[in-house]
């Protein structure tokens, strides 16, 4: 049965569907001794396929993997430096590729599969996922600042965030920490609004991609997902699945920051350094 090229090769583990679709545009992959093209179908059954010169494998058996990762653990496979990689934390066999991206100095959350359907169904920017972090901010924010973030800003390089939900959280010593979900993922976002909106960010932990939660995770523990778990990925991305919430609803549901003396112990997530498998009976936390 022919198929797209990019789905057969998603399917065989060689990462998300716009990966390959990379791969197929970039000369690398070809069909029956000839250059594939975007767009192109094969049937495996019958077709030759080469990537780097190397015939396709078979789909291989889909493994999904929860991750926390640490500060200065690289969201790749390879790294082009020493430095650690999320692959490096998770020794399973046969391949596995994070879906999206997390900053280097960022931590929380990653998602690792060879399951190139769902992994594009996640990444792809008209399903609009949530991403939820807890972002420690090196000042106390007022309502304006809070009202600008959800609101969206212009970028340096003139794009315009889309609304998002901030919600205050605790005071921190001199800062504070917030609630930051979004449903875009663009390179060091966080970082960037807070710096433009004068609230310097200190640290960044993922704790949600869309329906999957850090739950009880430590700092380098790793876990496989559960049955239910993958359901729920997969039954959580049809295109704008859930209206979105206006601004005068999110308004409502911001306490504002108060000014208060003396500070609040941050949430505890854990120290780094372990790397151990945790259960699956380990539940995430119910969602509010």
């Amino acid at each position: 049965m022919e198929e797209r090229l990019q789905k057969l090769m998603a399917q065989a583990g060689l990462g998300s569907r716009r990966a390959c679709e990379e791969l197929i545009a970039s000369g690398r992959v070809v069909v029956n001794g000839k250059r594939a093209e975007l767009g192109q179908k094969a049937d495996p059954a019958i077709d030759r396929i080469l990537v780097d010169g190397v015939p396709l494998k078979a789909p291989e058996v889909h493994q999904y993997v929860a991750l926390y990762k640490p500060r200065n653990v690289l969201t790749t496979v390879e790294a082009p430096d020493p430095r650690p990689t999320v692959r490096d934390l998770v020794p399973l066999p046969g391949t596995l590729y994070p879906v999206g991206r997390l900053d280097v100095d960022s931590e929380g959350l990653v998602l690792l599969t060879n399951d190139g359907d769902l992994a594009n169904r996640l990444t792809h920017p008209r399903y609009e996922h949530e991403k939820e972090y807890k972002v420690l901010v090196a000042r106390r924010p007022d309502e304006t600042q809070l009202e600008t973030w959800r609101r969206g800003v212009v970028l340096e390089d003139g794009h315009r965030t889309l609304p998002a939900e901030v919600i205050f959280l605790s005071t921190f010593g001199q800062g504070a920490w917030l609630k930051v979900i979004l449903r875009e993922g663009r390179k060091r976002q966080i970082r960037e609004v807070g710096s433009m909106i004068g609230l310097p960010v200190v640290r960044i932990i993922r704790v949600r991609i869309g329906t999957l939660h850090l739950g009880n995770l430590k700092p380098g523990d790793w876990r496989k997902l559960t049955p239910s778990e993958i359901s729920e990925l997969r039954g959580d991305f049809s295109p704008v699945a859930r209206p979105k919430r206006s601004i005068s609803r999110q308004r409502k549901q911001i306490t504002r920051p108060p000014s208060l003396k003396g500070s609040k112990r941050p949430p505890s997530y854990g120290k780094a350094g372990a790397r151990r498998p945790v259960s699956n009976k380990t539940k995430p936390p119910s969602k509010r």
